[in-house]
């Protein structure tokens, strides 16, 4: 065996240059240490770039799906403001139908009550314009001639007036009891002597039947007159 060797307290003293190189190596192995202690965590950090990468790309889908949405919700949007639009303008038209039926109504009502009140009018109008006649001979030929102009009957005031004066003098009731007619069982009656058979053919419409009423008398002999002599002023003596 080697024996003990003493070693003293100077030769274990380090010299300056010694310490040097022994914090250089000291120094290298902390820094391997450090590198190989950071190296994980960087290659992590370095992995986890594409990771971060593919929750990007991933996280693209649900944006897409966001347009769709908001897309489907505007076009139900649109679809939704085209029915209003729709029901607004089929009310619209729904009202200016109802206007112009209504605005028809009134038109024809207007013009029913104008018609009514001009036929009331017109028969005011007739009414005020009957003629009246005087009781006497003079009414009586004036108002067999306006019966006579509307039945087409020719006829003057003069020719009536001139054949009943000669006939009866203006007697109404005047009745001839002993010619011919009178004689046959029919004798001549009224103003202007008509026999029964002459007065019923020959009777106007619209007179009385009475052959003893002046203005039936009258017509009656007028309208006989006019269809064998042309006219009551064509006679001048017996008929």
């Amino acid at each position: 065996m080697p024996k003990n060797i003493v070693i003293r307290g100077h030769d274990l003293a380090l010299t300056k240059q010694h310490r040097i190189a022994i914090a250089g190596v000291s120094a290298i192995g902390v820094a391997a240490v450090a590198f190989t202690a950071v190296s994980p965590s960087t290659q992590t950090v370095t992995t986890a770039a594409p990771a971060s990468a593919a929750q990007v790309a991933y996280s693209n889908k649900p944006i897409q799906n966001v347009k769709g949405s908001v897309t489907d919700q505007l076009a139900g949007r649109n679809a939704k403001l085209d029915s209003a639009a729709a029901h607004q303008k089929a009310d619209a038209a729904a009202h200016q139908k109802a206007d112009a039926a209504a605005k028809k109504e009134a038109a024809e009502q207007h013009t029913a009550q104008n018609a009514a009140s001009r036929s009331v009018q017109r028969v005011h109008a007739q009414q005020v314009s009957v003629r009246t006649y005087r009781n006497n001979l003079d009414g009586w030929i004036r108002q067999s001639l306006d019966i006579m102009r509307a039945k087409g009957i020719p006829g003057s005031y003069s020719g009536l007036h001139r054949n009943i004066m000669r006939e009866s003098s203006g007697n109404p009731n005047a009745i001839n009891n002993w010619d011919i007619n009178a004689i046959n069982g029919v004798p001549s009656k009224g103003l202007l002597q008509v026999i029964p058979p002459t007065f019923s053919a020959y009777h106007v419409k619209g007179t009385s039947w009475n052959i003893y009423n002046p203005v039936a008398n009258i017509t009656a002999a007028a309208n006989y007159a006019a269809h064998r002599y042309g006219s009551i002023d064509n006679v001048n003596s017996a008929y």
